[in-house]
């Protein structure tokens, strides 16, 4: 029942080039750093990462986009990952954008065990009917677009209501970042961070966990765990430093008030 590795490197030894990896973190909030580190480090490439968004430039999942590693992202947005999107309309990668809520609910469709689902969610638009941009050519030519969805009318408490079908994710492996854990890999999350790393954890056959704080079997109450044990294969403590060491993807700040005259 102990789950907890050695080393970063150790966790993700076994990750292997063409490998679907679907990866925690909302933003810059709760992403699993240490172990992107050991696969930049790795070299493991011909990836396709499930996740949110794909970092900045070169922090997080921005750093295996610079090295090459990464074939092909499912994700919500860009951002400001000027790379990202470099790479993407230059047609050296491969791009299905997918909103927000369908694919966390996609992927926690497929650690549930369920194929596919209806949601209202991108009907009436390229999202169902077809022709969203995959991967461009050189020339800015689409080569690959996003088929045809099947759609469907269910009577509804508005009336009928059209629905689009949506299949569920499941990836070779999943990469989170918890707040807390313990040995035996039950997680919490704080705050942003519990927006995808959920349900990046339930999709992951193998679901590697690096954890900010590590406790005893006992010492999390039953009822705070957002990620049981059973989801989760590989534990890494983290260092101090580690566990410190957070992004602010956006800093907005406005003049300070001058202080009163009277």
């Amino acid at each position: 029942m102990d789950k907890v590795v050695v080393s970063a490197q150790d966790a993700v030894a076994d990750i292997r080039p063409g490998s679907c990896l679907a990866v925690g973190g909302f933003g810059l909030s709760g992403v699993p750093t240490v172990l992107i580190a050991a696969l930049l480090e790795s070299g493991v490439d011909d990836l396709e990462v499930v996740s949110n968004n794909c970092g900045i430039d070169g922090w997080g999942l921005g750093q295996l986009l610079q090295a090459r590693q990464i074939r092909r992202m499912v994700s919500s947005y860009v951002g400001g990952n000027k790379e990202f999107a470099r790479q993407y309309l230059s047609g050296e990668l491969e791009v299905e954008l997918t909103p927000q809520g369908t694919l966390a609910e996609r992927l926690r469709a497929g650690g549930s065990g369920i194929p596919a689902f209806y949601t209202a969610t991108g009907v009436g638009t390229q999202v169902a009917d077809g022709g969203l941009p995959w991967r461009y050519d050189g020339a800015g030519n689409v080569l690959i677009s996003s088929p045809v969805k099947e759609t469907r009318t269910f009577r509804t408490a508005e009336g009928e209501k059209a629905f689009v079908l949506e299949q569920a994710l499941v990836s070779d492996f999943g990469l989170v970042r918890a707040w807390k854990g313990d040995r035996h890999g039950n997680l919490m999350y704080r705050l942003a961070a519990r927006n995808f790393n959920p349900m990046a954890a339930m999709s992951g056959k193998i679901t590697i966990a690096e954890v900010e704080q590590l406790v005893e079997p006992g010492d999390l109450d039953p009822n705070q765990i957002h990620t049981p044990g059973v989801y989760v294969h590989r534990v890494l403590a983290l260092t101090p430093e580690q566990a410190a060491d957070k992004r602010i993807e956006r800093t907005t700040v406005r003049p300070r008030p001058e202080a009163d005259e009277s």
